[in-house]
């Protein structure tokens, strides 16, 4: 029986610059790059060095302390430089593509009904890092068995993609993925959707999984709400979590044996003259598509939504979990006397200018903080826009001094940043909170191990 709920704390941030329904032309990068750092609490081996030839499916490097994790290149072509940062820290990995695209096949590996067989094959081919674990929002241990796996078909970000349409054609793909995690738990499969989501009509099968349709303000698309509303995650217990815009990717693994991470990307934000879907490869160096679709110079590229994003304005490319380019106005102007001012196209939670009584349909809004870090005082706005049932403050400030009991009765195991993103957003005391959330989330994964 499907269940149905309704998310009332939360906020839409109504940004301009929606992607349209269109798909542009498909966009052929000449570089990729690979960034370690999309992934948390990883430390990567590199296994390969400058001037060396790989083929799309090869493993550029694994994680540290459990190798047979994967991350694959998603292109062939040649290693053009490994990008190392402080305490030779590897940032990136830049490939040159040969345009030949060729790739590793895995076909001898598929499997749709063993769960070792199946972990092999994604391990292998680079598509296991798609799965994530509550808590912590790491990459799921292979040897872990999950309560439950989510899988999420929506989001309510900014700017959002829409998932109904990057993934009406997918129908075979998604259900050959579904029908192989499945194998992954002796636990269920939670299947969520939008409320009147088209994409519930793809789904072969449905009483094989668990469905359920959510509606209501961000962030009731987040896997944590998810989570939270059906059946919260307690200590020593382990949720695995996938996003349904990446079973594509490892539904046609399962095909054919290739992975090949090709996405349809939503390019949007008020900084874009025409907003609208674009065919690209996870990892793809955009800045030569990017320079011709924006309306200024003075703009700020993020992979990801505006909330949680990764800045790669000056290293333009797709991250390895992203679905969105969002590019809004860089906040560099000085505004004289901005307080003072009526604000009728000013974005504010609180009614503190008039655009509460005009309501604009859509804000441009900039990246401008509006002041800087102040005392960080009890208001209650973090309560308002967290729709899971903690105290979100007092868990932040229980992680800023290390109180590792309190963070565990306050409910650390059931959040990661997205989950407060909008607390950030929000915060009259300019805290970073996603930051500070993940100091916390490191120091007791630490203390766990």
């Amino acid at each position: 029986m499907n269940k149905h709920y309704k998310i009332r704390k939360g906020l839409n941030i109504k940004i301009a610059g929606e992607a349209k329904k269109n798909i542009g032309k498909e966009f052929d990068a000449r570089t990729f790059i690979i960034r370690p750092t999309d992934y948390i609490g990883l430390i990567p081996k590199i296994l390969l060095k400058d001037g060396d030839f790989i083929k799309r499916g090869e493993a550029v490097f694994v994680d540290k302390y459990n190798p047979e994790i994967r991350f694959t290149s998603p292109v062939s072509g040649q290693i053009a430089s490994v990008v190392r940062g402080e305490k030779r820290k590897l940032l990136k990995v830049i490939i040159k593509s040969d345009k030949k695209d060729n790739s590793i096949s895995f076909k001898d590996q598929i499997c749709y009904d063993h769960a070792d067989k199946i972990k092999n094959l994604f391990l292998n081919s680079g598509v296991w890092p798609y799965i994530k674990q509550r808590p912590y929002g790491t990459i799921a241990e292979p040897n872990d068995i999950p309560r439950d796996i989510f899988v999420t078909f929506f989001d309510s970000a900014p700017l959002a993609p829409d998932y109904d349409f990057i993934l009406k054609d997918k129908k075979e793909e998604i259900n050959i993925a579904l029908k192989s995690i499945k194998k992954l738990t002796d636990g269920n499969i939670y299947i969520n959707f939008r409320e009147k989501s088209i994409l519930i009509d793809l789904i072969d099968n449905p009483d094989d999984y668990i469905i359920n349709h959510f509606n209501g303000p961000h962030p009731a698309g987040l896997v944590g709400t998810h989570i939270n509303k059906i059946k919260p995650i307690n200590k020593n217990e382990i949720i695995w979590t996938l996003n349904a815009a990446d079973l594509p990717v490892i539904g046609h693994l399962l095909l054919t044996g290739e992975y090949l991470p090709n996405k349809l990307f939503a390019i949007a934000g008020s900084e874009v003259k025409e907003p609208c879907y674009y065919p690209v490869r996870s990892g793809a160096d955009i800045s030569e598509l990017i320079v011709n679709i924006v309306k200024s110079d003075n703009y700020r590229c993020i992979s990801g939504n505006v909330l949680t994003g990764t800045n790669v304005t000056d290293n333009q490319s797709t991250g390895f979990y992203d679905h969105l380019i969002s590019i809004i106005p860089e906040g560099n102007k000085f505004e004289m006397f901005g307080w003072i001012q009526p604000g009728f196209k000013k974005f504010s939670v609180k009614r503190t200018f008039a655009s509460k009584i005009v309501r604009p349909r859509k804000y441009n809004i900039d990246t401008n903080y509006h002041g800087g870090e102040r005392a960080y005082v009890v208001t209650g706005e973090y309560e308002k826009v967290c729709s899971i049932d903690i105290f979100p403050q007092l868990l932040i400030k229980s992680i800023l001094v290390e109180d590792i009991e309190k963070m565990e009765n306050l409910g650390i195991y059931e959040v990661i940043e997205e989950d407060l993103a909008l607390c950030e957003f929000v915060c009259t005391s300019k805290i970073e909170v996603q930051s500070i959330l993940r100091k916390g989330l490191d120091l007791i994964r630490k203390e766990m191990s």
